[in-house]
């Protein structure tokens, strides 16, 4: 039997498991919940790809965690939420918001009776997702499936999250080999882990080919000073609970000497809308020249100026995957991180909150990077068909593909291995 399979491209790619939609019978429904942008960012090809195939109906469900940032994410693809969750958030902690998403989706699920529940990642929304669809028997698909710190303390409360969502999971559908191979140690094997790669490549090449415009105004002219190399662009990014008070002090500090040390350094930092993370944000750079603050991006806005950047610091998973897929190098503003394919590769440098490595590292990598067309690093998280993929998987998964998606998986995996 053939099992070649086009992308929405229409390119053939005959490493992919096959597709024997059957027409004659109506799509089943399939929930994809999200409620934060990265979750939004990577789920959205998905979406494309089950609509590009026809045999699946996703239902897109927004959870309300992060709304507006949610909705945003979704806007650069195009996409907009099918059911959006009315959920309460008085006092903002986590317990809360957990039972508030377990409870609504219990409804929701009830009343859609969803062919199986897909949930990415680590968040509250994946956790809940994944727990209310166990409850009613529905199977669970876990995209990014696998990523492990081993400290449940860092990242806080994802690495717990996304350990919890394991063993709940029917499908686990796994960004790298690193990432099979921690959930094999932990006993989770067989047909139902799967290497498929990372969706969130799949977005960021899709979206640097649609053009945008900005809506903050100072943010042309610095695109067009970084592109002809009147300057050098740095797109900072914070917002992880563990790094605010004194962790969060040496990450501004160590921008502070990196500006300082660099004249033609020019600095994007988009914050989060964490009132916290703001407030401290705007005290430790007020006065600071060439130190852009802006409110969050628009996904598509964010990838055009990633596109130029020259170097990134973060301590956002995230971001830790996107960069790479344009060839610009990180700073990791964390102790440790769950994605060390990407330091492996050289992509990635872990400095921690510490100002003195944060600096040091930094003028390191724009030393490498001075020249325009430098940034040329390997991108170990995909080569940007994930989506399809998953797609097959769980059309497999629910008896819609003939072709079991195994053994491509396990050639893909001894290929990254």
């Amino acid at each position: 039997m053939d099992c070649t399979v086009r992308s929405s491209s229409g390119a053939i790619h005959r490493d992919d498991p096959g597709i024997t939609a059957d027409t004659s019978r109506t799509a089943p429904d399939v929930v994809l919940l999200g409620g934060t942008r990265p979750e939004a960012v990577k789920l959205a090809p998905i979406v494309r790809a089950m609509r590009d195939q026809g045999r699946i109906r996703p239902v897109l469900v927004a959870s309300g965690q992060h709304e507006t940032m949610f909705g945003q994410a979704l806007s650069s693809f195009g996409l907009s939420p099918d059911v959006r969750l009315d959920i309460e958030r008085p006092t903002g902690s986590l317990s809360e918001l957990l039972g508030e998403l377990v409870t609504t989706l219990d409804v929701h699920l009830e009343r859609l009776r969803p062919a199986a529940v897909v949930v990415q990642g680590d968040t509250t929304t994946a956790l809940a997702g994944a727990l209310a669809a166990f409850w009613r028997h529905i199977p669970v698909v876990h995209v990014e499936a696998g990523l492990r710190s081993h400290d449940p303390r860092a990242p806080f409360p994802e690495e717990a999250n996304r350990k919890l969502v394991a063993q709940l999971s029917t499908l686990h559908l796994a960004p790298t080999a690193r990432a099979v191979n921690n959930l094999l140690e932990e006993g989770i094997a067989g047909p139902e882990v799967l290497l498929i790669g990372n969706t969130v490549v799949d977005a960021v090449l899709s979206i640097a080919r649609t053009p945008t415009a900005y809506h903050d105004h100072r943010l042309p002219s610095l695109e067009n000073r970084a592109r002809t190399g009147k300057s050098r662009l740095l797109l900072a990014t914070m917002h992880r609970r563990e790094s605010l008070g004194a962790p969060l002090d040496g990450i501004l500090a160590g921008l502070r000497a990196i500006v300082e040390e660099h004249a033609d350094v020019e600095v994007v930092l988009p914050v989060h809308p964490n009132p916290q993370v703001r407030n401290q944000v705007v005290t430790g750079l007020l006065g600071v020249d060439r130190v852009h603050i802006t409110g969050p991006l628009h996904y598509a806005e964010f990838c055009r100026l990633l596109s130029c950047a020259r170097l990134v610091l973060t301590d956002s998973g995230g971001v830790q995957e996107e960069a790479p897929s344009f060839g610009v190098p990180c700073v990791v503003l964390r102790e440790i991180t769950e994605r060390m394919e990407a330091v492996e590769a050289g992509v990635s440098v872990l400095a921690g909150p510490d100002p003195v490595l944060i600096a040091r590292h930094a003028a390191q990598l724009l030393a490498e990077s001075r020249d325009e067309g430098s940034n040329t690093r390997p991108n170990p998280f995909g080569d940007g068909l994930a989506a399809v993929r998953a797609e097959q998987a769980i059309a497999h998964l629910l008896g819609l593909d003939t072709c079991a998606p195994a053994a491509a998986q396990q050639a893909i995996l001894a290929k990254g291995k």
